[in-house]
């Protein structure tokens, strides 16, 4: 997948095309990430109550890889085996405190709290009718600059 978003981008992307380099690129900045086993077929993400099934409720198949045996006879690379395929899930939190570390950015996140014209002008989603609705059903929310 990586690849094929990398041949996707503009020439001279800085974009790496294979795991271990974006491994490399996510573990010094203290980008914590989860990997998810996920469904073959992209049905479900075995996580919470999917956790402990071996294969997908919906369409039948191994959550593991299979192997071939020297008999011809196709059959499960044990539990710990790898699995068909892997979801990159980036915690939220972590990616909130890291856009506000940097003063600037923090600076640019507070925007449509500190600095937008209220004139009625649509300049930023904040501005609009499903925003505004929201914040007035909650306020708390609605009063906090650093909601994004």
């Amino acid at each position: 997948m990586l690849q094929l978003f990398k041949d996707m981008l503009p020439e001279g992307n800085t974009l790496p095309n294979r795991i271990c380099e974006a491994k490399k690129i996510f573990c010094p900045m203290g980008m914590e990430y989860k990997n998810i086993h996920a469904c073959p077929n992209d049905f479900i993400l075995y996580m919470k109550y999917f956790e402990l099934l071996k294969s997908c409720s919906r369409c039948g198949l191994s959550c593991y890889q299979l192997k071939q045996k020297d008999d011809d006879t196709i059959e499960e690379i044990e539990k710990h085996g790898p699995p068909m395929k892997v979801m990159w899930y980036l915690p939220i939190i972590p990616r909130m405190k890291r856009l506000f570390a940097n003063p600037n950015d923090a600076k640019n996140l507070r925007w449509h709290a500190d600095e937008r014209k209220c004139d009625g002008m649509y300049r930023h989603l904040a501005g609009s009718i499903q925003c505004k609705k929201f914040d007035d059903e909650f306020p708390k929310f609605g009063k906090e600059s650093r909601n994004i």
